[in-house]
């Protein structure tokens, strides 16, 4: 019985030796197998790092077989391509980079990235997650209809203003129009000394495409097969010399992006047109009392504002990374992590389910009536110029150039224009 006994208390002793080493040969595989996956994107610390910091650490405390290290491009997605560019010749790019809706085609034609379609099509989840966007949202991110991108940051311009500024000048309700904000900004000047306007100057021509635009004028037009940068039309030179007017008068303050929101903050300036991304930044960081509203129109014409944000892209090489980048951007896409991200930034989410949701967006938004004036412009929403060729980073720079020329009064905005619709077309030829 005693011998039984000690056969047994061995076998017991064995198998709990065998289970703690396998266990332990389990562990040690699985932390050999650990994937190491770069996030490149354009959020600053008041742009929405914090957010991304947050959301890339929930997703490595929760995936312990990838880890994400997430670095930040300065320069906005001009600057991200410029350095992405540089990557890919180098042969180290990152596996997953946010690229900003204006280089969707630029990106697509030219640089090797493997597409969001074949991540969809390699996972049996994929139909069920690609289930919850909105087809309109998907085409944001889709090229001669294949997903190229998956759609992520979703934003629109909006006019954010100091309520206490304008009560103070007599202005009971903010501008709805153009000519109505260049009477403001005279009043504001006048009676306070401050700046009437501030618009968004980054990297990109985002906020002034939407003047141009919904003025009347059009930034690219096609004719027949082809396609002709037409952003030198007489309702655009009328546009942007109202503007470059407002910042010759000191009516609108010109400066880079940072320093202007900082002007805006600081009650320098009345009013900013900005993303609903920056709604976050001004919200924590403004001493008065802030409103939003629409985007202002030219009387009757029609508003006209592009989509802002980002697709995100892959472009691992290496098939295990390929499945890592894509598991990465199922997080980002997740309600949890969307949560996070519009909490974070202002950008609206690509997916409508989590709006209304109790457990994510509702209370968010409910709490937060800077979003309203950027849900009530999504009628007028158009995409974002996107030069076709292979010159698209030099098609923005061009506009760049021109922008900076006009408002600081080396050129006038029509020769500006001029100029920059014959180098561009000549680019895209």
């Amino acid at each position: 019985m005693a011998k039984f006994s000690r056969q047994k208390a061995t076998k017991i002793v064995l198998s709990f030796v065998f289970v703690t080493l396998f266990i332990l040969l389990v562990n040690l595989t699985t932390y050999a197998k650990v994937i190491t996956i770069e996030y490149w994107h354009v959020n600053s610390n008041n742009f929405g790092g914090p957010a991304v910091k947050e959301i890339v650490d929930k997703f490595n405390q929760t995936h312990r077989n990838i880890k994400v290290i997430a670095v930040y491009q300065p320069n906005m997605y001009l600057g991200l391509m410029q350095n992405l560019q540089s990557a890919i010749s180098a042969g180290n790019p990152p596996d997953v980079a946010q690229i900003g809706y204006q280089f969707l085609l630029y990106a697509t034609d030219n640089l090797p990235h493997y597409p969001i379609y074949k991540a969809i099509a390699s996972d049996r989840d994929g139909k069920k997650f690609i289930s919850h966007f909105e087809p309109n949202i998907l085409k944001l991110g889709e090229v001669n209809g294949k997903l190229e991108g998956m759609p992520y940051a979703l934003s629109d311009p909006v006019l954010y203003y100091n309520k206490d500024m304008l009560r103070e000048v007599g202005i009971k309700q903010p501008p709805h129009t153009w000519a109505q904000l260049l009477n403001d900004a005279r009043l504001i000047k006048e009676k306070t000394g401050n700046y009437g306007l501030y618009i968004q100057e980054p990297a990109d021509n985002w906020a002034q495409q939407a003047i141009l635009e919904s003025n009347g004028a059009k930034m690219l037009t096609k004719e027949g097969n082809s396609w002709k940068a037409t952003f030198n039309s007489p309702q655009a030179v009328e546009a942007y010399t109202m503007y470059a007017n407002m910042v010759k008068n000191g009516l609108a303050l010109h400066a880079p992006w940072d320093q202007g929101m900082q002007a805006f903050v600081a009650g320098k300036v009345a009013m900013a047109i900005t993303t609903i991304a920056r709604a976050n930044y001004v919200e924590h960081n403004a001493k008065f009392s802030v409103g939003t509203a629409m985007f202002p129109t030219f009387g009757g014409k029609k508003l006209r504002v592009p989509a802002g944000g980002n697709a995100l892209f892959i472009f691992s090489k290496n098939p295990e990374k390929q499945k890592a980048a894509w598991e990465f951007i199922k997080f980002l896409e997740s309600p949890e992590a969307l949560t996070i991200w519009v909490k974070g930034t202002g950008y609206l989410p690509p997916r409508k389910d989590i709006l209304n949701d109790p457990r994510y967006l509702k209370p968010f938004m409910e709490s937060n009536p800077l979003m309203e004036a950027a849900v009530k412009e999504f009628p007028y929403i158009v995409p974002w110029v996107s030069f076709p060729g292979n010159n698209g980073l030099q098609c923005e720079q061009v506009l760049l150039d021109a922008r900076e020329a006009i408002l600081s009064g080396k050129e006038t905005p029509k020769k500006a224009l001029d100029y920059a619709v014959d180098k561009i077309n000549r680019l895209i030829k």
